[in-house]
């Protein structure tokens, strides 16, 4: 979900915008498999003891993005045979968060996935656990550079975020007003896409964000928002845009009824994530775009990962983030997006020995 410093990031982007791949969003819906059968797994190198992992996952607060990459854990699990204690947080504070993975540390648990609730705060868990020989990385989400995580992996929210808007701006024929729908504040990454949608339409001299709209912690409170803001704008809303799932989910809604009732201005719409509601909305015309990003990549690659540092492999210089890749989905690849995913995740499998890690 976000990044804050792109020192390391490996350029994934191919930019067609289209419905091809770009490499550079929460929850992107994947086939629940491991990464394909026929990629070339990583080595192991002295491979340590099963027992002797410890690895752990550690996710913020329940939300579908989370359940995503999860299946990219449990993938990892049974693929290696490995067992990962996994947890969900009751909620966005670091607090708890810091709470809750002293507590697995204190178990034995010395390998980490985590998502930081706070990018800044995280860093201050993972320096005392890290005295402890303790190591961390960091999935859908970065934290603050200098950081003693090992990895970041996951996407370019900002990034993401840009080529979307780029996307809408284009399906406007360049010129028009914009309601950009955010998600919660609270998360940094919400911040890393307002940035980006703002900086888009900053290059647009004929293209202006009209309203924008946040604060939706459920799918009934971003339909009603995003229905309010389309109602008080009809006569002027040329696009809208989601950088959330919830608010993605809530304008396939909002869009589907809007167009059922047989409005005649265009609307052109674009949302992140999978939700089969979006990709049904995209199927039927009521909605454009949608863009996936490789949550299942963020939860097996961030594993095997850690698997490797188990196994005496350490992260190369300016190697942190490993970028999981988007796809921007039209009805064009609606049903085929996924296997773009997971190409995505099988390529960086098989380079994380070369790009990545080394042996020292």
């Amino acid at each position: 979900m976000k990044i804050r410093n792109k020192k390391g990031l490996v350029s994934l982007m191919v930019l067609s915008l289209t419905g091809t791949l770009v490499a550079g969003c929460g929850a992107s819906k994947t086939v629940d498999q491991p990464a394909n059968s026929t990629a070339k797994p990583a080595a192991t190198g002295a491979a340590a003891k099963k027992t002797d992992y410890k690895l752990g996952w550690y996710a913020s607060a329940p939300h579908p993005y989370f359940e995503e990459v999860k299946k990219g854990v449990e993938a990892f699990e049974k693929e290696y045979g490995i067992t990962v204690e996994k947890q969900i947080g009751p909620d966005w504070k670091q607090p708890s968060e810091t709470d809750n993975v002293q507590a697995l540390a204190a178990k034995g648990i010395k390998y980490f996935s985590i998502y930081p609730s706070d990018g800044s705060a995280a860093n201050g868990l993972y320096e005392e656990l890290t005295k402890r020989g303790v190591k961390f990385v960091n999935f859908g989400a970065s934290t603050l550079q200098p950081t003693t995580a090992s990895f970041f992996v996951g996407t370019d929210a900002k990034a993401a975020a840009m080529v979307a808007t780029e996307k809408l701006i284009a399906l406007m024929g360049d010129k028009g007003n914009i309601v950009n729908v955010l998600e919660v504040l609270e998360d940094s990454n919400t911040i890393l896409r307002k940035q980006g949608v703002e900086e888009v339409v900053k290059k647009h001299p004929n293209v202006k964000i009209i309203q924008e709209i946040s604060g939706m912690k459920s799918t009934e409170e971003a339909v009603q928002k995003v229905d309010s803001a389309i109602a008080a704008n009809i006569d002027k809303v040329d696009g809208i845009i989601a950088t959330g799932f919830t608010p993605t989910v809530a304008i396939a809604q909002v869009m589907s009824d809007y167009k059922s009732k047989g409005n005649k201005r265009t609307i052109h719409s674009i949302g992140i994530d999978t939700d089969p509601i979006v990709v049904k909305a995209i199927k039927d015309g009521t909605m454009d775009a949608t863009i996936a990003q490789n949550s299942y990549g963020a939860g097996y690659l961030s594993m095997l990962l850690l698997k490797e540092m188990a196994d005496g492999w350490v992260p190369k210089k300016d190697a942190y983030a490993v970028d999981g890749g988007i796809v921007v989905v039209t009805k064009e690849n609606a049903d085929t997006f996924q296997n773009d995913i997971m190409k995505v995740t099988n390529d960086l499998k098989a380079s994380l020995e070369t790009k990545y890690l080394e042996k020292k």
